[in-house]
């Protein structure tokens, strides 16, 4: 892999885990939303992720993948889906403007821990994007030092 093609892969991990934790932050805002625009709860939202090739009919990708040298191009933001795995919390508060006939309001399926725990591991994961860019950037300096002696 070259170093300007590690330059991308590490920018698109970054722009991804960026969007993630957007996606996070957007959670844990509505994590007390009991009505949106369509009446309902607000559901959790989960950003999944998948390689970013490049055109697999092209010549230069069925060459390298018969080499053994197939190094995918980084990484995309593949589906943001709705969590409808987990429950809604329902809880009894007969004041509620949003509470049902029985005086139980449901509240979206956001648990604070869990979203503060996936946004640590996508910080942690653009810092080791970040610095995987910013190693990458010390050797194209160090190549272009050595190429001027």
């Amino acid at each position: 892999m070259s170093v300007f093609k590690s330059f991308g892969v590490n920018a698109s991990g970054m722009t991804a885990e960026r969007y993630r934790m957007d996606i996070i932050s957007q959670n844990v805002a509505n994590a007390n939303t009991t009505r949106t625009e369509d009446g309902t709860p607000y559901k959790r939202k989960i950003v999944t992720f998948h390689e970013k090739t490049t055109d697999p009919t092209s010549f230069g990708t069925i060459f390298a993948k018969s080499r053994g040298m197939d190094v995918g191009d980084g990484v995309r933001v593949s589906h943001i889906y709705e969590d409808n795995l987990s429950e809604m919390k329902r809880v009894y508060d007969p004041s509620h403007p949003d509470a049902d006939d029985a005086g139980y309001v449901w509240y979206p399926n956001v648990d604070i821990v869990t979203e503060m725990t996936n946004m640590i591991d996508a910080t942690r994961a653009y810092e080791a994007n970040a610095t995987a860019f910013t190693s990458s950037k010390s050797m194209a300096m160090k190549g272009l030092n050595i190429g001027q002696s």
